[in-house]
């Protein structure tokens, strides 16, 4: 999600539907079976939800895909379409490309090293990869730490390479991470007196890098073995590793005037920074799970919440206040090539709202999405409305 400097804006997207209008609505809309009735107590949350993605369908989006868990409680829900070609109804277990949400799950790879005693937050990245030097020039050494929470200011390879080229070339262009790095290296790496929060792509290619030099293995593969097998989550994988469902979820952009299916494009096989097609369910189902303790021990944990000097994202984790707590809940935003996606959970991982959009055809923009937003907000007020 390149772009990102500050925290979301306190924009309140308000329900304007009771729950009883909620449920009197559900009959007629496409894209998935009539959900249960709902406890009372979450009604005004699903309704804000279900607003929300009335309104984005209504402007054009392709389709929305939400669920939300409430101390053991589900809501999911699915509207629109999986294609603009074949109009098929969107289920609420499609697949979608999720984005920058890779980041918090390649964080803890790295973390998952930390704790094994093979790699330090505050190791000089360059004692592990001695190459890295010599492809992006830092000019003063860069800790483990650093690429983790977005305040190395190594540049962002992506804004390069979209600048070098037609977009369609771009999204066609499959490259190693290697290669991914070699673009940020063409922009100078600029010593600032204080390096604070900037977010760059480049930082969690290199972490990837140091991950599959340490484990000998692909990070998708790592992240398949740690993370998405041990947990289920059989909708999740990087692009490129298996052929693209049928039912996914896809993705469109206005290019050269031409509408464009940009679903599951080269640019992001195998990319650490924004590469994974996820469902919903599966994303709640990580976050949960790191939350409560079955990835990391709680002290490593503790260290990937602790924001840095921006104040709103730890180790591979943004963060958001949780009025229901007087806390903060923990997650991430994903933003690229036409897929939005928000995924947000209580620090007891027993609230959780995912929403994930397919954005309406539009060209592309370089930097913030207006509707990732949106969608943040939308998601941290429903959170925090099930206290």
């Amino acid at each position: 999600m390149p772009g990102f400097r500050l925290p979301v804006s306190f924009l309140r997207f308000f329900a304007a539907m009771s729950a009883a209008l909620l449920a009197a609505s559900l009959g007629g809309c496409t894209g998935s079976p009539d959900p249960p009735e709902q406890p009372t107590a979450s009604a005004t949350a699903f309704a804000e939800l279900e607003n929300f993605g009335r309104t984005m369908i209504d402007d054009g989006a392709p389709a929305v895909l939400m669920q939300v868990r409430n101390k053991g409680e589900e809501w999911s829900r699915a509207i629109g379409v999986r294609s603009l070609e074949t109009r098929e109804p969107v289920q609420p277990s499609d697949p979608v490309e999720v984005a920058s949400v890779t980041k918090s799950m390649v964080a803890v790879t790295v973390l998952k090293l930390v704790e094994e005693g093979r790699l330090g937050l505050d190791d000089a990245v360059s004692e592990h990869l001695p190459d890295l030097g010599r492809v992006v020039h830092p000019p003063f050494p860069v800790t483990v730490r650093d690429l983790l929470s977005h305040s190395s200011g190594m540049p962002d390879y992506a804004a390069k390479l979209i600048a070098s080229r037609p977009l369609k070339e771009v999204i066609n262009t499959r490259l190693s991470l290697t290669q991914r790095l070699a673009w940020a290296g063409r922009t100078t790496w600029e010593k600032r007196l204080a390096q604070g929060f900037e977010y760059s792509e480049s930082d969690y290619v290199a972490l990837a890098l140091l991950v599959e030099r340490l484990r000998g293995q692909p990070i998708g593969d790592v992240i398949s073995e740690q993370i998405t097998g041990p947990l289920g989550m059989s909708g999740t994988f990087m692009i490129g590793a298996r052929t693209t469902p049928s039912g996914i979820a896809h993705g469109y952009l206005v290019i050269e005037d031409q509408r464009v299916d940009v679903t599951s494009p080269a640019v992001l096989t195998g990319s650490p920074s924004g590469g994974l097609v996820s469902t919903v369910q599966d994303l709640n189902t990580f976050y949960s799970a790191l939350m409560q303790g079955k990835l990391l021990s709680p002290a490593t944990l503790k260290e990937m919440q602790t924001p840095n000097t921006a104040g709103f994202y730890g180790l591979g984790l943004w963060i958001w206040n949780d009025t229901c707590t007087n806390g903060f809940a923990y997650g991430h935003p994903g933003d690229l090539l036409g897929y939005g996606t928000v995924s947000m959970t209580s620090a007891d991982g027993t609230r959780q709202v995912t929403v994930a959009l397919t954005y309406p055809p539009a060209p592309f923009i370089l930097g913030d999405n207006p509707l990732v937003l949106e969608m943040m907000d939308v998601a941290e007020h429903t959170l925090n409305s099930m206290c």
